[in-house]
């Protein structure tokens, strides 16, 4: 990968790139932050600092998303967030309505019109989640706790509040710019990279709260420890993300006139883990909902209790267990919905394609169908004990929290995306230093 980066650095071109997109990151983390106007950044920094000693974790994900711009209410506090939400959104309705998935067909105009689709729906999902975190803010539970929790913002007459909503919109509208300008004229897919970095930017601040939490050695034991961990995982994360099972195809001699096309061999690679870090995105979306009406609601009520005891703190038995069921649900809910066996056949069989050994046609998507849920099975299993990765350290380490550094979402978006730009990168040297057959 070093070697990689260092040739890239070489090339004229390739470094104009990589510094573009260097400067759009540098952008990103400055505002990142920057606070949003009328909020009290002392009051805010009081209750940042109690809510990390006290595992608050309540918005943890988001916060991840955001690289902790989220709890300092920036004017990127919302981050990446609603694009991928929106992006999701659209992906699922791809299937459902007729028109996306025409669009979807249309080759690069559809995808261009989905993606301007993708545009809008992040705006009005900024517009609700800043007024859901104003709303949060002004109230005092975000920072459930805390003692100036009530006072972040100061001002709360409606001239503010709507200038607030109208700021954070703004900022997500100018991370997806970003995201697109590094797409554009950077390296790498923006959205992937700028999550990249969010992630990433509290790496050093997790590992250095676990030294400072530690009693073994002044810390150093546990922070050794967690290293340790983190390699091991980066490793096993790496393996199974390039694992795939390739299905031969072979495409039969067609004569066009007089002369022969096809008669060559190919495969079709699935992935063990082909649902990717969406269903651990899923999981601990839908597991927040429970502690975010328990937080909001104001009676004491046996519901609320049992909710509170279970569902918050994430060590409990029933978290772990539901929290794994869930993982292991949304992996198969989103390989059905995402790759499509019967399609797959048909266009094997339009262009004369068939397996060895398969008839084409039904015989050949019932065949993909049985060998994408046998290995469905691994990946969703590798899936869901990944993502009990920051469970288990909340058990072994004193100072973890729910946004563990080597947690199943953060490493599972960092080897992905790290390990895609690299291949990006090897490609387009590979496509300048290309000297054919004949020198």
């Amino acid at each position: 990968m070093l070697t990689a980066f260092a040739r890239a650095f070489k090339t004229p071109d390739l470094r104009k790139k990589l510094l573009f997109t260097l400067f759009i990151i540098v952008l990103y983390r400055f505002g990142a932050h920057i606070p949003v106007p009328g909020v009290s950044y002392e009051n805010v920094q009081t209750c940042v600092d109690a809510a990390q000693k006290g595992n608050n974790s309540l918005f943890g994900l988001v916060n991840m998303f955001s690289g902790g711009a989220l709890l300092q209410i920036t004017i990127f506090a919302l981050g990446i967030m609603p694009y991928i939400t929106a992006s999701i959104i659209l992906q699922l309705l791809t299937v459902v309505i007729p028109r996306l998935e025409a669009l979807k067909k249309e080759g690069q105009s559809g995808q261009a019109k989905i993606t301007q689709y993708t545009r809008y729906l992040t705006v009005a999902l900024a517009v609700l989640q800043g007024t859901g975190l104003v709303a949060t803010a002004r109230s005092g539970a975000l920072f459930s706790g805390c003692p100036v929790a009530s006072e972040i913002v100061p001002d709360q007459s409606i001239f503010i509040t709507v200038t607030m909503v109208i700021t954070m919109t703004a900022g997500t509208a100018a991370v997806m710019w970003l995201g697109e300008m590094i797409t554009d004229k950077g390296i790498g897919n923006g959205m992937s990279i700028l999550m990249f970095i969010s992630i990433a930017a509290g790496f050093p601040g997790a590992l250095w709260a676990i030294k400072e939490s530690g009693k073994l050695a002044q810390g150093w034991i546990e922070f050794g420890t967690v290293i340790l961990i983190g390699f091991v995982m980066v490793g096993l994360v790496v393996f199974v993300e390039q694992a795939q099972r390739r299905i031969p195809v072979q495409y039969a001699k067609r004569m066009i006139g007089r002369r022969s096309y096809g008669g060559t061999s190919t495969y079709i690679p699935l992935k063990v883990n082909q649902a990717g870090v969406i269903p651990v995105i899923f999981a601990s979306s839908l597991l927040y909902i429970p502690a975010l009406i328990a937080q909001f609601s104001s009676s004491q009520s046996g519901w609320k209790t049992w909710i509170e005891a279970h569902f918050i703190k994430g060590d409990h038995p029933y978290y772990i267990a539901t929290y794994f069921v869930l993982v292991v649900f949304f992996a198969f809910f989103y390989v059905a919905i995402t790759f499509n066996p019967e399609e797959v056949a048909d266009n094997m069989k339009k262009y004369g394609g068939f397996i060895p050994g398969i008839r084409a046609g039904r015989p050949t998507a019932e065949y993909l169908s049985y060998v994408l849920n046998r290995i469905t099975w691994p990946g969703s299993l590798y899936l869901g004990l990944i993502a009990l990765v920051p469970t288990m350290a909340l058990a072994g380490f004193g100072g973890a929290n729910q946004n563990f550094p080597f947690g199943g979402t953060s490493i599972l978006i960092i080897v992905g995306v790290g390990l895609e730009t690299v291949k990006q990168i090897e490609s387009q040297l590979q496509q300048r230093n290309y000297e054919g057959f004949l020198r």
